[in-house]
């Protein structure tokens, strides 16, 4: 089925959203100037951040762009289990920060509303939205003021109900995902099926735009996912080292490093699954318990500390299952290199 416009325009190769850093607005700008999708990260900024980032890329004349949300679904801890696991990764914490004390345990909504009316304000092209399902009314409300909506799911049950609260199209997110899978209980991990597998599952349920995502590294994976019934293929990973990511040198040197052989699912750095490189951290704490973003927020500055020092063994070193593909260089070639 055809995207609905705008998306209709571009490339069969879109760029997932990647909180944290990697999505810069030059990555977007780039991409979407190469005839490709784009989104900026929402996730993890302030609104007035978001803002900046916004107008950047509307002001580098980019007409259709995205902006990727974190819907509020916190999975509270305890007083009791939060101090109990600060006192498991205190000698980690402590490795670059000898005073390194237990942050106070938030389970903050990252900015949901202010996000929500400064995307109405600017009338931002399209808005997608992971880690839950928001609202009918949040749906009808950015249809009225002419906003495309893109919903993250898991599995069909998520799409179903996506379907229903009024998305516009669907991210099919693979269990070969990088970074936190689009899960909305975080207390289960997504299901282990092939990507292709899963669009062929979603696309029996709607007929909604469907966009693949999850582990595409290669033109036969995107062949793969555009065949199962996919309308496009994001790829995230695949561009972490490129020219105009975000992601920190020390993120895109361990992609690279030989010593770090595999991915898995952890909640080890904020306490709903994501998926990583195994290093030191990710080892030691395998049976990290369910609390964002609680966790998310207790870790955070250990693994700041750690970036700015080049240490990578107590980095969220977020990656897909096909992290060896990626390569340095500009975006735009990588990206047309994936065209099928």
């Amino acid at each position: 089925m055809p995207l609905p416009s705008p998306l209709d325009t571009f490339k069969r190769i879109a760029v997932a959203p990647m909180a944290g850093g990697p999505s810069s607005p030059a990555l977007v700008i780039a991409a979407a100037r190469a005839g490709h999708f784009a989104q900026l990260a929402g996730g993890y900024k302030t609104t007035a951040a978001l803002e900046a980032q916004i107008a950047e890329v509307t002001e580098a004349g980019v007409p259709v762009f995205g902006v990727n949300l974190f819907v509020p679904n916190p999975h509270p801890i305890d007083e009791a289990g939060y101090a109990a696991y600060w006192e498991r990764i205190r000698q980690h914490a402590s490795t670059h920060d000898d005073a390194a004390t237990m942050a106070p345990r938030l389970e903050d909504d990252d900015e949901w509303a202010e996000k929500l009316d400064a995307l109405i304000r600017s009338r931002t092209p399209v808005v997608s939205f992971t880690f839950g399902l928001p609202s009918p009314d949040v749906f009808r409300r950015l249809k009225t003021a002419g906003i495309l909506t893109i919903q993250t799911v898991t599995s069909v049950d998520e799409a179903r109900r996506a379907a229903a609260a009024g998305a516009d199209a669907l991210t099919v997110q693979g269990y070969d995902a990088g970074g936190h899978s689009g899960v909305w209980d975080a207390d289960t991990f997504p299901e282990n099926v092939p990507l292709a597998t899963l669009v062929e599952r979603v696309r029996t349920v709607t007929d909604l735009p469907l966009i693949a995502s999850g582990g595409i590294t290669r033109r036969d994976r995107v062949r793969e996912v555009l065949d199962a019934g996919a309308d496009l293929a994001a790829v995230g990973t695949a561009v972490l080292r490129s020219d105009e990511s975000g992601a920190s040198a020390t993120h895109k040197a361990a992609l690279a490093d030989d010593r770090y052989t595999e991915t898995t699912l952890t909640r080890a750095f904020t306490g709903r699954p994501a998926r990583a490189l195994v290093n030191a951290f990710v080892e030691s704490h395998a049976d990290a318990p369910v609390g964002y973003p609680a966790l998310h927020h207790l870790t955070r500055a250990m693994r700041a500390n750690a970036t700015a020092a080049g240490d990578s063994t107590l980095v969220n070193l977020w990656a897909g299952q096909g992290w060896r593909d990626a390569e340095e260089g500009p975006i735009v070639a990588i990206l047309d290199a994936l065209e099928p």
